[in-house]
């Protein structure tokens, strides 16, 4: 099985419980439908059969800071935070507040 879709309903469900996000805010920011990541977390801990629906999913919780471990020394996979939970709550405070949109290069 290949390594992007190596995820679990449990891994998500782990996933959004440790970051505190609502199945909504979630399924928003990894671009799926409220209902379908419903399922997939009813799943349990069956793979995710879907190339496309796992890259959602990681695309959500790297929106949240979340990184997936995996199975690896006789311990299962879990999921951890990217960050702190201040240094989140500053992002999330940061991206927040708007403003204008401009390029970050710098020359």
């Amino acid at each position: 099985m290949s390594n992007a879709i190596e995820m679990t309903g449990r891994l998500i469900a782990a996933a959004r419980a440790l970051t505190g996000i609502s199945l909504d805010d979630f399924a928003t920011a990894a671009g799926l439908p409220s209902e379908a990541l419903q399922r997939m977390e009813a799943n349990g801990s069956a793979w995710l059969h879907s190339e496309s629906d796992a890259k959602a999913v990681r695309r959500g919780l790297d929106h949240f800071g979340v990184i997936v471990m995996d199975e690896a020394d006789g311990l299962g996979a879990g999921v951890r935070l990217k960050f702190t939970r201040q240094d989140a709550r500053q992002i999330a405070r940061l991206e927040g507040e708007g403003g204008i949109v401009g390029s970050d290069d710098a020359h």
